[in-house]
């Protein structure tokens, strides 16, 4: 319970100054994640946190999924079809990539472990975050077609980094009944199943949510609690016959934006916050623990963070967008924005919940929460500064063009 009790003071003391903070470009993650550290057992000692358990996973499997099903639904449906190259070319071309170069750079850098666990720690940083990425997604000044794709990667890729992840996982451990037909099956259940699941109980819902409020069969108090429960649904129910929650997450979400008729824009805020709320418990309890997980840190986990926020990340997406029509800056601001954060939360817990025994789970779990602590204050500061170079950048070659 202090745990609880210091969370709420934080999100007090935040909310109190919230605006002087994000106007020196102090974002919330950032905010949260430092509070954690704080007061964790390592500095003040105020609270302690065993984070590889099942509460904080369910925590944060609930958190993204919230945030993913928000962000889809303001997703226009026309833009997401007419946009959906750029998306495509990141997810198709860029996240492969950036899983294979991150396998080659954590088997050259991080001696101590097995290849397959290299791979391991690749998988769990290829997904970018929603949540971290919100303030550039959510500015206008971005062009459309940019911030489309950022968002439809974000909602997409966690959900398809989870059976590459398990196939490295399945391969570290050598379980000598994986095949591959078995994983393509696998994948394809995943993938599709999640997609099918998603699409199904956000337009059935949304729908049926939109035919209530017309016909005044519900209470304005309970009407985006309904959509809530639509988010929670869809995930839990794709989970519950084999597909990817967080894609049933993000289908849902785009499918529910898109049936929900004039009322989803009025309820959409409200789902917005609670998944804010989510998000940021996750990333304090990710700060409380975060100094605890870098006991196996050494300079190589070092530069492999730093090369997974940059090289690794960039390089990948410099190639996938070759061709797109996307200019030299465009391409560098999407390269550059990939941070890393509940997602990668999320996939390392899972990685430590369901394999406690993984010889070298100490140093897994270091690459991602410094990569994760890295990508919380290198994309937080730059978010606002960058966005606003790169805006006016645009309006200059606007103007002279």
């Amino acid at each position: 319970m202090a745990e609880l009790g210091v969370l709420a003071v934080v999100v007090l003391a935040y909310g109190l100054v919230s605006r002087r903070l994000q106007s020196s470009s102090v974002t919330a993650p950032m905010a949260f994640v430092l509070a954690g550290v704080l007061v964790g057992p390592e500095l003040l000692g105020i609270a302690s946190v065993d984070i590889v358990g099942g509460p904080a996973l369910v925590l944060a499997e609930l958190a993204l999924a919230l945030v993913l099903f928000s962000d889809a639904a303001q997703i226009d449906f026309a833009t997401f079809r007419a946009r959906r190259n750029l998306p495509s070319r990141l997810l198709g071309i860029g996240m492969p990539l950036t899983i294979a170069a991150g396998v080659a750079a954590a088997a050259l850098l991080l001696t101590e472990i097995e290849f397959w666990e290299a791979a391991i720690v690749a998988a769990v940083l290829a997904p970018t975050d929603a949540a971290l990425g919100r303030t550039v997604i959510a500015d206008r000044r971005v062009p459309e077609r940019v911030r489309n794709g950022l968002n439809v990667e974000s909602g997409l890729n966690d959900g398809l980094s989870v059976p590459v992840l398990t196939l490295f996982v399945a391969l570290a451990v050598q379980e000598a009944d994986l095949a591959a037909a078995d994983w393509a099956v696998f994948a394809a259940e995943q993938i599709g199943l999640g997609a099918l699941v998603g699409a199904a109980v956000g337009a059935a819902g949304a729908w049926l949510l939109d035919r209530a409020i017309t016909r005044d069969l519900t209470a304005p108090a309970f009407q985006p609690l309904t959509l809530l429960a639509l988010a929670v649904l869809a995930f839990l129910a794709a989970d519950a016959v084999g597909g990817n929650g967080f894609i049933a997450a993000f289908v849902g979400g785009l499918a529910a934006g898109r049936f929900a008729g004039d009322h989803a824009a009025a309820l959409l805020d409200f789902l917005d916050d609670e998944g804010q709320l989510f998000s940021l418990a996750v990333f304090f309890l990710f700060g409380v623990a975060a100094l605890g997980l870098l006991d196996a840190a050494t300079w190589q986990v070092a530069l492999f963070a730093l090369l997974s926020l940059t090289l690794l990340r960039m390089g990948p997406v410099a190639v996938a967008l070759a061709g797109s029509g996307l200019d030299r800056r465009s391409v560098a601001f999407v390269g550059w924005f990939g941070p890393r954060g509940l997602a990668s939360i999320v996939l390392a817990l899972t990685v430590a919940e369901e394999q406690p025994g993984l010889p070298a789970l100490d140093v897994v779990l270091a690459a991602a929460t410094l990569t994760i602590l890295a990508s919380v204050v290198a994309h937080g500061l730059t978010a606002s500064p960058l966005t606003a170079a790169y805006t006016r950048a645009r309006a200059r070659r606007r103007s002279d063009g």
